[in-house]
């Protein structure tokens, strides 16, 4: 992302997972895990929209830690079905967040990783934020969020999503009263639009 961010790989449940790690100025809220879109779709840790959810999360004082999952870059192994990518994103949870809060963040496919890795965080972690961008809940069957959680989730669409319908999104929502922040116009990888994303993340985040 700058040439502050810090690659390495650290060892997965399938093999190395290869990190990227941004940090704030000054002292630390919490960590923020954020998992990419689909990877055999083109998903990764280098994806524009994980770039703007790190982004927005140093500026509000976190530390943003992005991962590529299972056969993606330099991380072993192969596609899971999402199975071996919750596994990954706890993997990473677990080295570079062991205790402290906890944000959680997914695009995508990484939606759905995310919301079934708060199942096994959420209630034994502080999980302070959660945050959903494009959550791909016509292709997979998303976990609701905890009740707890739903105060503390954002849960963002594009209008004109053309890879998930927003009616998906709001069929998902519905049953969990869970309110969905729609951006007019927007479509699944928010084209010129990063910058309104970005704000609303931080905004989010920094409360």
């Amino acid at each position: 992302m700058n040439a502050q961010t810090e690659s390495r790989l650290i060892n997965g449940p399938a093999g190395a997972i290869e990190l990227a790690i941004d940090r704030p100025d000054g002292a630390t809220s919490a960590t923020a895990i954020i998992a990419h879109p689909h990877p055999l779709h083109g998903g990764a840790l280098t994806n524009k929209v994980v770039q703007t959810l790190a982004r927005a999360a140093v500026l509000a004082g976190m530390v943003a830690v992005r991962f590529n999952f299972r056969g993606v870059g330099r991380s072993g192994g192969q596609y899971d079905e999402g199975r071996g990518e919750e596994d990954d994103l706890m993997a990473v949870v677990q080295s570079e967040a062991p205790s402290g809060p906890l944000a959680v963040a997914g695009f995508s496919f990484g939606s759905y990783v995310a919301c079934r890795a708060l199942q096994r965080l959420h209630p034994a972690r502080d999980v302070r934020h959660v945050v959903l961008v494009g959550t791909a809940a016509s292709r997979f069957v998303v976990p609701p969020i905890a009740k707890e959680l739903q105060a503390r989730a954002l849960v963002v669409h594009g209008e004109l999503d053309d890879t998930v319908p927003l009616s998906a999104v709001m069929d998902w929502a519905r049953p969990q009263s869970l309110p969905v922040l729609v951006v007019p116009g927007g479509g699944h990888f928010f084209h010129g639009q990063l910058p309104l994303l970005r704000e609303q993340v931080w905004r989010h985040w920094r409360h």
